[in-house]
């Protein structure tokens, strides 16, 4: 069984999976924080329905996506979406662990990923589910993938767990730099739940720690509407990009500011 979702305040519309794994606020934070301009070629590794691929589609006209994914009905679902929003993209069946030769053949000028993020602990029943949320493969050579697949100077964009952040950063020592982070937290002054990291394959640039990106504009929840703090509605509802830092040159936009409220699903 499928389901259409709304994305970017109703500008796509999606077909997932109706239960099991579906992507949501962490896809469409990927894809605004991904540095692509127009012509750009960009892969995404564990594209599922293909969430992150077809916003980052609508933000950036002309860029070249590609997407790989493991699971065919997955898959299947991405290629649905192609033709359902209009937006080119060429969506790979296969596993990163064994890169398909033609995508082991190209580069690209950027690659994205939201790995799964529980390397241990109880699996859902629901076997999608289960593999988009736990390590069958480790983030490690998800990362290692990636950069192969990157053309020199080419972009890594991850989202994952804080926790996770000091293994991102060992996995590009060495072979990335300019990686720039943005932690990820629901309310001002609360811990970041997530990361973006954003690195470039062989450059020799610092570290750059960014203030963090903050969801939600109330200091908790208080009434039932949406309270996504002005950033985060330019990204989820608006389209708008979010990383911008040493990746490309131009500045970050994570402040909370002012919030807003109305009677919106907060659902991405």
């Amino acid at each position: 069984m499928t389901r259409d979702d709304g994305f970017l305040g109703g500008r796509l519309v999606l077909r997932q999976p109706a239960r099991g794994y579906r992507a949501g606020t962490d896809a469409v934070m990927l894809a605004a924080a991904c540095p692509a301009r127009p012509g750009e070629r960009v892969l995404e590794l564990g594209c599922g329905a293909g969430v992150a691929l077809f916003c980052l589609g609508a933000r950036v006209p002309g860029v070249v996506l590609t997407g790989l994914e493991r699971q065919e009905e997955l898959a299947a679902l991405a290629r649905h979406n192609v033709a359902a929003t209009g937006i080119a993209a060429r969506i790979v069946t296969g596993d990163l662990a064994q890169m398909p030769a033609a995508l082991g053949a190209e580069s690209f000028d950027h690659v994205i990923a939201n790995p799964p993020f529980f390397a241990s602990g109880t699996r859902a029943p629901d076997a999608a589910r289960a593999a988009a949320r736990h390590e069958d493969t480790a983030l490690e050579s998800w990362i290692d993938a990636g950069l192969r697949r990157l053309r020199p100077g080419g972009a890594l964009t991850l989202i994952h767990r804080a926790e996770a952040l000091d293994r991102i950063l060992v996995a590009l020592a060495g072979r990335a730099g300019a990686v720039s982070v943005l932690p990820v937290a629901a309310r001002q002054g609360h811990d970041a739940g997530r990361v973006i990291v954003v690195s470039r394959k062989g450059a020799r640039g610092g570290l750059r720690l960014h203030a963090p990106f903050v969801l939600h504009g109330r200091p908790a929840h208080e009434r039932d509407c949406e309270d996504l703090s002005l950033p985060a509605r330019a990204v989820l509802r608006d389209g708008a990009a979010i990383v911008r830092g040493p990746a490309d040159g131009r500045e970050v936009s994570g402040d909370s500011g002012a919030e807003t409220c109305c009677t919106d699903s907060i659902d991405p």
